[in-house]
């Protein structure tokens, strides 16, 4: 057997069982460095054969047709050799348990985020948080939503809340749309185009929370090869990547209501940098929050009062 696609395509004659090709895909991506080799094969062949990913188990001994074949074939050269991320070839990406659409205009919506939706929920759902009128609604504003992913699973967990997102892209903001509506939550999320704070100017909000890019410059050649197939501007942020945090932090106070939170995602590396910031810039209670790894992955401070105005 010859050339390394060999079983993506081989002779039409020849018959290529679903775990056959399961084995032979993850050691190709296990040899092209790729890291969650196994499922990545897994999720593409389900995809391929339009079928859920739990159906290969019970399918591991049913041929894989010529057609079928060709179409997985290609997405494992993409996978391998132009590392396209999975999420990209599939179009969309599970988080919080939901569903997201995903293309190039956007980032893909990771695991460690969920740690921001998790800090955010822990306020909302604490003690003592929400607006010193108990008549209104809490309001919550996600700055560079994206594919709308923050945004969205707060929705999902918050029936009686007012979310707001931004962002500087309008691609991005059509394909957050197109999440609200396929999750049934159109209704709930106001999304504005513009630049940080610029949309919801002279507004006040009970929690902010960001991801924004943090990704310092310098480093840019040290980053993974999937990383070049997502939008620069949702990346990369100056050469120490605290560009956008800074001014995210030094406008925060002026949007959010007495006691308010802001919680902000950044490299582990950033959380003492930007704790300092948030002090320097008046908040109080400042805290850190760990993702799987326990590496500090979230950062976020109190807005100074005893209550959401």
């Amino acid at each position: 057997m010859s050339g390394e696609a060999r079983p993506a395509t081989s002779d039409r004659d020849r018959s290529w069982t679903v775990l056959e090709l399961l084995r032979w895909t993850t050691d190709y991506f296990k040899r092209a460095g790729i890291e969650s080799a196994r499922l990545d094969a897994e999720l593409l062949l389900a995809h391929a054969l339009e079928s859920p990913r739990l159906r290969l188990y019970v399918d591991y001994e049913k041929p894989v047709l010529p057609d079928e074949r060709d179409r997985f074939r290609q997405l494992v050269r993409s996978r391998a050799v132009d590392r396209v991320p999975v999420s990209i070839l599939l179009g969309e990406r599970e988080f919080w348990s939901l569903s997201f659409k995903v293309t190039r205009d956007v980032l893909t919506p990771r695991p460690d985020t969920e740690t921001l939706v998790e800090a955010a929920l822990s306020k909302l759902k604490g003690p003592g948080f929400g607006p010193a009128d108990p008549g209104r609604r809490v309001r919550i504003l996600d700055l560079g939503t994206g594919s709308g992913a923050i945004a969205l699973a707060l929705a999902s967990e918050l029936p009686d809340a007012d979310l707001t997102a931004s962002d500087l892209s309008q691609a991005a903001l059509q394909i957050a749309a197109e999440n609200a509506d396929r999750l049934q939550q159109k209704e709930r999320v106001r999304f504005l185009h513009g630049d940080l704070f610029e949309p919801v100017a002279g507004e006040r909000f009970d929690l902010v929370v960001s991801n924004p890019p943090y990704v310092a410059r310098r480093d840019e050649g040290k980053l993974p090869p999937e990383l070049a197939h997502e939008p620069e501007m949702a990346l990369f942020a100056g050469e120490d990547g605290l560009d956008v945090i800074r001014r995210l932090v030094a406008g925060a106070g002026a949007h959010l209501s007495p006691g308010g939170w802001l919680f902000v995602e950044l490299s582990p590396e950033q959380a003492v940098t930007v704790e300092q910031q948030l002090t320097s810039a008046g908040f109080v209670d400042v805290e850190r929050r760990f993702d799987l790894a326990r590496r500090p992955r979230v950062v976020g401070g109190r807005w100074p009062g005893t209550g959401s105005g």
